[in-house]
């Protein structure tokens, strides 16, 4: 029998599997103990949990379990319309952002196409293009973060597509408005450009990019309520573009992509504004405190502009299995070319101070 690996898409062959988090269930088993035994950040997920709103509406969605949801996703489209100032054509939905990027690939990415991201960028980007066999173009960081010169100095007549995430993942940094304005006045008219703010919610001055969707600009802006909304299981994300771009991104979604659970979850969280104010206030205060614990510690780190901290602890993968065996899971950074980092999400500040407490212990155990 010929090997089925023979009959696949060549490209698929070397392509890296994405590594997400490691399962609180999974640590609990490995452990011997209960899951809520576990701490777990490192997926950059609401330590609050939903909105109670957004929780009733899941309840009462519930009772519809049995049909099809809304295909288009009218009212969730209309009530993020409202709230960003576009129309509903501007807008499309998305199992996660995530999908949305994929949408991105089979729209506009063919064998040989090139695709331009940063250093240390959100590893999804080269993961799409490769299923697709299209090579990236990797520009170097500045200071760990997007150096929007190099990435427009990368595009060549083969590029397609530009991911820029604002702020970035793994690192947490920010791209200000002038350097997206010189960036966007530099890109060909024919390249798209991807801008993924999966944490816009967290900036409090964030870039006005939704100007180039309004000025017709072949610009995808990507948001998520997997992160400030509290919604990652549900995989509800959307992207913002042109009505033109939209209707391209269209052809490449499957019907029913977003469950009416989750969007029933994501109206309902739109509306709760106060709960998003104490997402951010716990973030705040919580990224606050770890970076100051972390400079306490003489730990290198990143400012963060997300809900999470990338923290230099020498040897990225020990410290993770160390931490793992009293029960906090982080996020070690070997994927991103960061081996000696650690990513450790904002969660309440007595998950704060547990992980910080840890991370002392493992620290001094093996400097000892």
């Amino acid at each position: 029998m010929r090997p089925v690996w023979d009959l696949a898409n060549p490209q698929l062959r070397d392509l890296a599997v994405y590594q997400p988090g490691k399962p609180i269930e999974e640590t609990a088993r490995e452990l011997g103990c209960a899951a809520d035994e576990i701490i777990k950040l490192a997926s950059n997920e609401n330590p609050l949990g939903p909105s109670p709103k957004a929780v009733a509406a899941m309840r009462a969605a519930l009772n519809s379990a049995h049909l099809y949801p809304d295909g288009g996703g009218f009212y969730l489209r209309d009530a993020l319309a409202a709230q960003i100032g576009c129309g509903g054509d501007e807008i499309i939905l998305g199992s996660g952002s995530n999908e949305v990027i994929e949408f991105l690939g089979h729209a506009f990415l063919n064998p040989g196409d090139e695709i331009v991201a940063s250093q240390h960028a959100f590893v999804v980007y080269k993961l799409i293009a490769k299923v697709f066999g299209a090579r990236t173009i990797e520009a170097p960081a500045s200071e760990y973060g997007h150096d929007l010169d190099a990435m427009a100095d990368a595009i060549t007549p083969r590029t397609r597509i530009v991911f820029i995430a604002n702020p970035n993942n793994p690192t947490g940094t920010l791209v200000r408005q002038d350097a997206i304005d010189r960036f966007m006045a530099r890109v060909p008219e024919r390249v798209i450009v991807c801008l993924d703010e999966a944490y816009y919610e967290y900036v409090d001055d964030p870039p006005d990019t939704l100007q180039f969707v309004r000025a017709g600009r072949n610009v995808v802006v990507l948001r998520t309520f997997s992160k400030i909304y509290g919604l990652a299981n549900l995989r509800v994300g959307y992207g913002i573009a042109p009505s033109a771009l939209i209707a391209v991104l269209q052809k490449a979604r499957q019907p029913f992509n977003v469950n009416g659970i989750g969007q029933a979850a994501a109206v309902a969280a739109l509306a709760d504004e106060a709960h998003r104010e104490e997402t951010k206030r716990v973030t705040d205060n919580g990224r606050a405190y770890l970076q100051e614990q972390f400079a306490a510690m003489g730990l290198p780190f990143i400012p963060s502009s997300g809900n999470f901290v990338l923290v230099n602890v020498g040897d990225g993968a020990a410290v993770f299995r160390e931490m793992l065996q009293r029960r906090i899971i982080i996020r070690a950074m070997k994927g991103y070319a960061l081996s000696e980092w650690v990513r450790i999400s904002i969660g309440t500040m007595e998950q704060n101070r547990a992980c910080v407490g840890a991370l002392a212990d493992v620290l001094k155990l093996a400097n000892a």
